[in-house]
């Protein structure tokens, strides 16, 4: 029996263009539970009016259910068709100077100033951004509901994966770019080989007992 994932939909979005907002924007992010790196975030604002160009993305769906190829071929199809995109980061020090949440916050916040005009109307993956004046609904699991969350989760994915690899060449021996910094059996290893690089965020306990362990006697 094959599985069948949720096709997220457009019905917040035409909820919010109902409601007089013209300009909807998807926001969510990725590598929240990584051990080392940014959290990233994007937000996507969509054509929502030209059913020929949304076409071309059929397919998108949370980020976590695609494939890494599937996941490029339909970032490359939103740089095309969507009318605006931004992408934000906050590094690991901002995530252990204030928390992941606040931080996750931070990222999502500098993807909505990133777009090219400012959206009347933000879809946010779970997150709440109240300290943004822009009319906003939170949706729990929105990347599956939500068409603009979930091209946000692909752009965010696509974009965060590839900065990993980047940071691989930098910091040679963890793996980033195999695992992008989330807790895998490989990451442990390495984590307790080479100890701990600029990029691992010190707050989250297998980093922070990692180094408890250099400094104990």
């Amino acid at each position: 029996m094959s599985v069948r994932w949720p096709v997220p939909s457009l019905k917040e979005e035409n909820a919010a263009l109902e409601a007089g907002y013209l300009l909807v924007a998807g926001v969510d992010e990725a590598g929240r539970g990584a051990w080392a790196g940014p959290v990233a975030a994007a937000a996507v604002v969509l054509p929502l009016r030209s059913a020929k160009r949304l076409k071309r993305l059929d397919g998108i769906r949370d980020s976590k259910l695609l494939a890494p190829n599937v996941r490029e071929v339909l970032e490359a199809h939103l740089v095309e068709v969507a009318l605006g995109i931004g992408f934000g980061l906050a590094s690991a020090a901002e995530i252990d100077a204030v928390g992941i949440v606040p931080a996750t916050r931070l990222a999502m916040g500098r993807a909505i100033a990133a777009l090219p005009k400012m959206p009347h109307f933000l879809l946010i993956d779970a997150v709440k951004l109240p300290k943004l004046s822009i009319p906003q609904k939170s949706i729990v699991k929105g990347d599956a509901l939500s068409l603009c969350i979930a091209s946000a989760s692909v752009v965010a994915k696509v974009r965060r994966d590839r900065l990993m690899a980047e940071l691989d060449d930098l910091y040679p021996g963890y793996g980033f770019a195999r695992h992008k910094g989330y807790g895998t059996p490989q990451h442990q290893r390495t984590l307790l080989e080479l100890g701990v690089s600029p990029i691992h965020r010190r707050s989250f306990q297998p980093v922070r007992d990692r180094l408890y362990a250099e400094i104990a006697p």
